[in-house]
Formats: C-alpha cells, structure tokens, sequence
C-alpha cells in the first residue's frame, strides 16, 4: 500500500478518533505509543490478578494464539532449542473499516518466569525488537511489554499511534482475559468434591 492510498484510507476513519481515544482513556490499561520518523515505540503496563507462573503460561503459549487473540489467524512454534523459540505468525489489525495485514517469524527467548525477548527474523515489517517482563506485586503480576518497530509502510504520526495504542490495548485485553479465565478454571478444578464410596453395613 503506498503512501497516499494509506493517509487517504486513516484520514476517513478519524471520524471515529474521538470516540476511541475516550475509551482509552477510561481503560486501565496503561498504553504509551511514540512514533519517530520512522520508529514506533510501545510501552505498556497492565496488572493481572494472577501469579507469574499463570501469566507466563498464557504469554509463552504461542501454539494456541490465535484462539484468544482476536487479530492472530495463525500461531505455531516452529523451532525449539532449549529456552529458544521460533515462532510463525500471521494476522490482521483492524480500524474501522480497515485491515492490515502482517505476518512474522521470530526468534523468541525466554527466561521464565521472568523476561521473554522477540527479535524479528522475517516478516512485513522492517523491524520489531520486543522485551516482556513479569514484576510480582501482592501476589498479582505486572506485565510490562516494550517494542521498538520500523512499518513496512509509513505511519502519521496522530492516526497512527491511536491505531497502534487501540490494537495493543485491545491484544493485552483479551491476554487478560484468556489468563483470568484459565485462573478461574483452575481454582474450580481444584475446588470439586472427590467421590467416594461409603460400604453399606447400617
């Protein structure tokens, strides 16, 4: 998609700009998108109402994805060398009526239940660097993710960042809600009753 195409296609959703940037102001999500030139940098921080084990579980299951992060249509390791993985993922993000598409195969290292580390081997992108790292705090978890990326295309700078602060927001979001959700299934698994059997003799 060239320049112009692109700045057309942002500048007719900016209708909805106001809208969308009351709703991230009202999240809980803290989201920060600065965009350079070229670069794009990410910062966000969001607590989780779960250990790092929980949280890291969710995180680092790439296999999975694409089932409860909406904008994945495929997600799979592909490689495995110790504490090393290549994984493949393809998908799209969308604003309004827009969708880009963006596919990527990266290097991920992990170092549980701490920090995980993505460099991009290939993909649409010019570049993604990414550090994820889990804080305990009062038996909650705080995630902590940063990313400095090169589009393969050119971003303005005000649509650009609410597109990119919406998308973020709305992918931790649902990472949220797949680790709640786990915790809580966890907690009634735990929590059923075990049948026993009683030898009848009154």
């Amino acid at each position: 998609m060239n320049r112009t195409i692109f700045l057309l296609i942002i500048v007719s959703s900016l209708s909805m700009t106001p809208a969308l940037a009351e709703a991230l102001q009202d999240d809980e999500i803290d989201v920060a998108v600065k965009i350079t030139g070229e670069d794009v940098v990410v910062d966000l921080s969001l607590v989780v109402s779960a250990n790092r084990q929980q949280v890291w579980a969710v995180l680092t299951d790439f296999d999975h994805m694409a089932s409860f992060v909406s904008n994945l249509k495929e997600s799979k390791v592909v490689a495995t060398s110790g504490l090393t993985q290549k994984i493949y993922q393809r998908g799209a993000a969308s604003y309004g009526l827009i969708d880009f598409p963006f596919e990527s195969t990266r290097e991920i290292r992990l170092t549980p239940y701490d920090t995980i580390r993505s460099h991009m081997i290939s993909g649409n992108m010019r570049k993604m660097e990414g550090t994820t790292r889990l804080v305990d705090e009062n038996g909650r978890t705080r995630i902590i993710f940063h990313t400095d990326t090169v589009p393969g295309h050119w971003m303005p700078p005000i649509a650009g960042k609410l597109f990119i602060e919406h998308e973020t927001r709305e992918q931790f979001l649902e990472i949220r809600n797949e680790i709640v959700k786990r915790k809580s299934s966890s907690v009634i698994l735990n929590e059923k009753p075990t049948l026993t059997s009683h030898a009848s003799g009154d």
